[in-house]
């Protein structure tokens, strides 16, 4: 399911506004760097590249010459001056101007060749070095750009030295002033309660004086908790704005470093920083990046982050209650925080923010359809009882797919049908039309929906059928869709027996039609066994094993993975009665639902033959076909068409 952001509706908060302690002034913005330094590399490369190529390109290269070609020159009387170097390297000119280069050889006598040239009046000129100044610099250039380089990043370590630790120890958290506008209250739907609870830090640093008379302290912080999705962020925006006050705001992950002692840093510029602009509000989101567990697990940057924990507990604790500064925290793994943070005069309170009822769910919905084109057959109010379990993210991910399918089919209006598909296409996943099923295969897949639809409609527990269908979408072949009457908290012995059936209704259908089962039926036997074992193990409701309770973990809001070999509090004689009272279960829900599809195989033959025809049917087809109505009729044909 997919997780983001979501953005809600409701009220707005308002109190009067009280003046804080005077604001020191703030600190003065770095003066901007010159504007010769931007062109210092671009210059430099180009001076480099002149120095290398206009020796290139300055003259035409003398041809070389061997000593033998040389002296054969001399004698025809073809050479006009040359320059003789110290390690005999021969330069000069032929009387046509072309130059030249050659090599005395140094085991030689130099005195017969000094003759022949004087003989034949040829200037001579001697020189020390063979090398020009070009070549010179072009050597020295390598060791200057090096000094450079290191005068240029000492003078940067100089500058960052002012301000920390190399500049790393300063914290990065976004400073909101009160003027800005923000998200408010009134963008938040649904979730009051919460709202009133956080609202009440809002009050206090508006008006601390109306607490301090009646001898009550603020909150020092305040952790919200809640699955992912559900706008603990967004809430923490909206105090943004409500609260006239600054606004600090910075993620967990910025105050770690691979440098040690940066985390701590940071933490006590944020809070430095808070103090100046007192009252004020530190946000931190995902605070479980370092407020995790201290245990000393050995891990490379457990120290770091050990330590950036010890600086927030220190200066949560430390700082003056009357400072009015409050620590608003978020985050969706609550069971991995340290026990020091969570006690009372750090976090004093824990907003737990829960997945949204059915109410809330249509709030939300409402929010997000502002600005979009409705048709007339949408119902919010179903869209919301269709998506139990779905965060805010989760329903405006919904109305965003519902909007880019109705675009593709060349409309500016959302329909039901719409909604419908999105909803389809979150939950089981994109449909393949080139996914064709073979014969047999549609039939077994009719039949197996046909047996989940039938026992659903006769479950006297079970939720209502909505839809059924057996167009491939994702890993599943077929899709039998119930929607509960209203927001369970508590489910009894009765419903969870119906369940049992309803889940095994595919594969008993499969053996009472088809005489065999199929894989198809992977997935059920999976979600009941797993059913049956908690019934067992966790809910109590086995006569054999008795009123115990094994509960298998702690819950996790992001469901970590279980060990390889988990513990279990009971002995291996215990596991043998969970097993043979899970497979008891099992077996019952199978015959008593193999009894209920044999006094209605008419109807299930009848209801897998409209399923190969129309491939989707909604609930009301189902209780036509349960009733007795032919299911070949042209107005139930109608009305089994896609909603």
């Amino acid at each position: 399911m997919a997780i983001g952001r979501a953005r809600f509706g409701g009220r707005h908060l308002s109190a009067p506004v009280k003046s804080g302690p005077p604001r020191e002034p703030p600190r003065p913005a770095p003066a901007p760097p010159p504007w010769w330094r931007r062109w210092l590399l671009p210059v430099g490369l180009a001076v480099t590249a002149l120095l290398l190529l206009v020796p290139m390109f300055a003259r035409p290269s003398p041809q070389p010459l061997s000593y033998s070609e040389f002296l054969a020159k001399l004698d025809a009387g073809a050479v006009t001056s040359v320059t003789v170097a110290q390690d005999g390297a021969l330069q000069g000119r032929l009387t046509d101007g072309a130059a030249f280069t050659s090599q005395i050889p140094t085991a030689l006598d130099p005195a017969p060749l000094t003759a022949q040239l004087r003989a034949k009046n040829v200037q001579i000129t001697a020189t020390r070095d063979s090398g020009s100044w070009w070549a010179v610099l072009l050597s020295f250039l390598p060791l200057l750009l090096l000094l450079a380089f290191f005068y240029w990043t000492g003078r940067r370590a100089q500058g960052a030295l002012a301000d920390g630790v190399t500049g790393f120890g300063r914290s990065r958290a976004k400073i909101i002033e009160a003027q800005r506008p923000m998200t408010r209250f009134a963008d938040v739907a649904g979730y009051e309660g919460v709202k009133q609870e956080i609202g009440e830090i809002v009050d206090f640093l508006r008006a601390p004086d109306r607490y301090a008379s009646a001898g009550a302290k603020g909150p020092r912080g305040v952790l919200m908790v809640g699955p992912p999705g559900t706008g603990k962020t967004l809430l923490g925006r909206a105090v943004a704005g409500e609260a006239e006050v600054p606004f600090l705001s910075v993620t967990g992950s910025a105050f770690v470093e691979m440098f040690v002692g940066v985390g701590a840093s940071r933490v006590r510029d944020l809070f430095e920083e808070a103090r100046r602009r007192a009252p004020s509000i530190i946000f931190i989101d995902e605070i479980d990046a370092i407020g995790g567990r201290r245990g000393g697990h050995g891990r490379i940057g457990d120290d770091e982050r050990e330590q950036t924990l010890n600086q927030l507990l220190a200066e949560m604790d430390g700082f003056d209650q009357r400072s009015g500064i409050v620590v608003l925290a978020a985050t969706n793994r609550p069971e991995s925080l340290d026990p020091a943070l969570l006690r009372p005069g750090r976090f004093d309170r824990q907003v737990v923010i829960p997945l949204p009822n059915q109410a809330e769910r249509a709030a939300i919905l409402a929010v997000h359809v502002r600005g979009k084109h409705l048709a007339p057959d949408v119902d919010l109010l179903m869209v919301a009882r269709a998506t139990p379990g779905f965060s805010g993210a989760d329903l405006e991910n919904l109305v965003n797919e519902a909007a880019i399918r109705a675009v593709r089919a060349d409309r500016t209006t959302i329909e039901a049908t719409d909604i419908d598909a999105a909803r389809d296409r979150l939950l089981l996943g994109r449909r393949e039309t080139s996914n064709a099923l073979l014969p047999e295969e549609r039939r077994a897949v009719a039949v197996h929906e046909s047996g989940h639809a039938l026992l659903a409609a006769l479950c006297p527990h079970a939720d209502p059928i909505a839809k059924v269908t057996i167009l491939p979408a994702g890993m599943a072949l077929g899709a039998t869709e119930q929607l509960p009457e209203a927001e369970r908290h508590l489910y009894h012995e009765g419903y969870l027996t119906d369940l049992l059936t309803v889940k095994l209704g595919g594969r008993s259908a499969e053996l009472l039609v088809l005489g065999v089962g199929s894989t198809g039926a992977a997935n059920d036997l999976a979600a009941a066994t797993q059913i049956a074992t908690r019934m067992v193990r966790e809910f109590g409701l086995s006569q054999v094993l008795g009123p115990v309770g094994y509960a298998t973990s702690a819950p996790h809001f992001l469901g970590e993975e279980p060990d390889e070999q988990p513990h279990r509090p009971y002995s291996e004689q215990t596991q043998q009665i969970v097993d043979r009272e899970v497979g008891r279960l099992l077996r019952e829900a199978q015959d008593r639902a193999l009894a209920m599809l044999r006094e209605h195989e008419t109807q299930l033959r009848d209801l897998a033959e409209l399923l190969e025809r129309q491939e989707t049917v909604d609930g009301g087809v189902v209780l036509d076909v349960l009733a007795g109505h032919h299911p070949g009729a042209p107005t139930d044909q109608a009305a089994a068409g896609d909603r």
